[in-house]
């Protein structure tokens, strides 16, 4: 199971760069690939691109975020997964970095690609339809790596924690829920009982 996350970077490029490919983040810098740049150089080949672009947006790059179940996949399948991600989102018309990320409970990736591909000088255009097709891509690889899916359900605007104790069972919420349905099951059918009985 995966989760992502985009968001716009419109100033320090180079700081976002930094911060993806620490070392004591990324294993001593084993968990970085890129494309059409260098991770070194990326804020600078952002730049070269984003001169020759005739959109005027603000926006200078974006940053992806993957992030994985604890436990559920290993960090070189991980980076495997970003690489392919990155290449399925971006089809080879972008400039990125991607790295993953070791140091948290959870393995995670970080993709900062520029906001203008290298062919065209077109920005990015980052709306509702390309996230779903993010998360769509994110989900198809996640299969194909036999991960879990996050299955889309009715529970949109519960809390994490929420989430979670759900998910063990523990949550006094949850509790209280089976109580009343169980109860209301049980009153229906001593209606229906009843009634069919008169």
């Amino acid at each position: 199971m995966a989760v992502t996350k985009i968001h716009a970077i419109t100033a320090t490029v180079d700081k976002a760069v930094a911060y993806i490919c620490n070392p004591d983040k990324t294993d001593e810098s084993i968990y970085i690939s890129s494309y059409a740049c260098a991770p070194e150089t990326a804020a600078i080949d952002f730049k070269y691109t984003l001169d020759h672009c005739r959109e005027n947006s603000p926006n200078k790059a974006y940053h992806l975020i993957q992030a994985f179940a604890p436990g559920e996949v290993s960090f070189e399948e991980a980076h495997q997964i970003g690489k392919e991600l990155a290449d399925k989102v971006l089809e080879g018309k972008y400039s990125y970095v991607v790295t993953t990320h070791i140091d948290k409970g959870h393995v995670h990736n970080h993709i900062i690609f520029c906001a203008a591909d290298n062919m065209e000088h077109n920005k990015y255009h980052d709306c509702k339809q390309s996230y779903y097709r993010i998360r769509k891509l994110s989900d198809e690889l996640c299969s194909e790596h036999n991960l879990s899916v996050i299955i889309p359900g009715g529970e949109r605007g519960k809390k994490y924690n929420e989430w979670q104790a759900d998910k063990n069972s523990a949550a006094w919420k949850t509790q209280i829920r089976k109580d009343i349905n169980a109860a209301i099951k049980a009153e229906y059918t001593k209606s229906a009982l009843k009634n069919g009985l008169n």
